[in-house]
């Protein structure tokens, strides 16, 4: 693959993104919406995939995980029983000059100054002023911030609440989708036939009101989580966070990422009732960042709700009648993040046929358009019917795209910018009418090498497969 300098890659995926109908700006008719992004065509059919394939491995090829999709909005003692409404904030800071707001931690990390998240808000300020003089506000380049204040990225809503009112009985937009998976921990144990340890799956939209949502649909306000959740028993939780973190690795070298581009970071100061954190990084063009989270969570989450909602989390052993609260091991990795991995990791440039082009070197699971089909001349009806038909027996199978615009290497060229691993054209020869042997035979090209050759239309699902 080509070796492309970082800040221009970012620049050519975002240009991509927007020119081939991957993202598009959230509201961009009204100037845009900060933090916000809308999936296009094949944005939304790579991200489908994105999530199908997360599924497979964590819920279908698992004989003890199950899936949940439970609601955005809850009642709000769940998000008081989880920290949220008091703990779950980030460090703000205002500019003097222009009223901009901007993350103290983030500024902090312009200057390569390390703030952890778990830093009090004396520490922050602490470090903050130490190097006060050196930093300059994103939006106005001045240097004139005030002091360093907490905010809470809760997102409240007035669902259900009729008074005008949301300081009395504020309910919020979910933060992340875990505690769903708590609160109906003791619904699927009682529902289906799981026993400890069996883990809770899910895939579901989170929001955050995030001080400075930046960096593309890396950091935005409403986002897509996949989470999973593994309830053990508590002696047995470490063995099993070290198991997924081995599996959740191995799932990205699968997919078709360079170890060199994944490393392992440890969180150095963890929350109070971890037993650890490891994070899988990403080499984004704008650095190595979090991509997922493994996380050994004790018995916190269940016990926080049993003591707020008064209903008991223990799990009794069917086989010991031994009593206690299960321990959680958590994988959690966003949608987004993963999107924009797979388009930094499989964007490339290179020469074929004497041309450049851009090639989204996506692995089939991944690829929005699994084959695209092409008669070679649009005004030719008897190519167009027998393309026609082609495309309607294949798009029984996987997702086709049929295209008769422009000339063939035009069109492998657009098949090439979204990813498509396979190109089929019917041809002259596909009819008969040159080479009667080849008749109902067409021709398929590769997306990586070019090479093309000829498949019968009768082995064409299982040779696309």
């Amino acid at each position: 693959m080509a070796d492309i300098q970082n800040e221009n890659k970012m620049e050519k995926i975002v240009s991509l993104c927007k020119r081939r109908g991957f993202v598009f700006p959230g509201s961009e008719i009204y100037g845009g919406f900060v933090g916000a992004y809308d999936y296009g065509p094949y944005g939304v059919e790579l991200a489908r995939n994105i999530k199908t394939v997360w599924w497979e491995a964590m819920v279908n090829e698992e004989k003890n995980i199950v899936g949940l999709d439970s609601a955005i909005v809850t009642h709000p003692k769940v998000w008081e029983a989880s920290g949220h409404v008091n703990g779950f904030s980030d460090p703000l800071v205002t500019c003097n000059a222009c009223g901009a707001s901007s993350r103290a931690d983030h500024l902090l990390e312009g200057i390569e100054v390390f703030a952890d998240e778990k830093m009090t808000l004396e520490e922050i300020n602490t470090l903050f002023d130490a190097h006060r003089n050196e930093l300059h506000c994103p939006n106005c380049n001045e240097v004139n911030f005030g002091n360093v204040s907490q905010f809470n990225l809760l997102a409240q809503t007035n669902l259900g609440n009729f008074s005008e009112d949301w300081t009395k009985e504020p309910t919020y937009l979910r933060g992340e989708t875990a505690q769903g998976i708590f609160i109906n921990f003791k619904n699927v144990l009682d529902s289906s036939r799981v026993k400890v340890p069996f883990g809770i799956a899910q895939i579901g939209k989170a929001f955050r009101n995030e001080i400075s949502a930046r960096q593309y649909i890396f950091r935005k306000r409403e986002f897509e989580q996949m989470e999973m959740q593994m309830f053990v028993k508590p002696e047995d939780d470490m063995e099993m966070y070290e198991a997924w973190r081995e599996k959740r690795w191995q799932y990205y070298l699968d997919l078709g990422f360079s170890p060199e581009n994944l490393k392992w970071h440890e969180h150095e100061n963890l929350v109070f009732y971890a037993k650890a954190a490891w994070d899988i990084e990403y080499k984004f063009p704008f650095g190595f960042k979090e991509l997922e989270g493994v996380h050994a969570r004790g018995d916190y989450d269940l016990t926080q709700h049993q003591n707020f909602s008064g209903v008991s989390m223990e799990y009794l052993d069917p086989v010991t009648n031994e009593k206690y609260i299960p321990h959680v091991v958590e994988t959690a990795v966003g949608v987004d993040r993963t999107f924009l991995a797979a388009m930094t990791e499989f964007y490339d440039e290179d020469e074929l046929g004497g041309e450049m082009r851009v090639v989204m070197r996506f692995p089939k699971k991944l690829a929005p358009v699994k084959v695209a089909v092409f008669p070679l001349l649009k005004n030719k009806p008897q190519l167009v019917a027998k393309a026609e038909e082609v495309f309607a027996i294949l798009s029984k199978h996987m997702r086709a795209e049929f295209d008769d615009n422009g000339n063939v290497g035009k069109r492998y060229r657009r098949q090439d910018e979204i990813g498509t691993p396979a190109c089929v054209t019917i041809d002259f020869e596909t009819l008969g009418e040159e080479k009667p042997e080849l008749k109902d035979t067409v021709t398929v090209r590769d997306r990586d090498t070019g090479e093309q050759k000829r498949v019968a239309i009768t082995e064409l699902v299982g040779y696309l497969k």
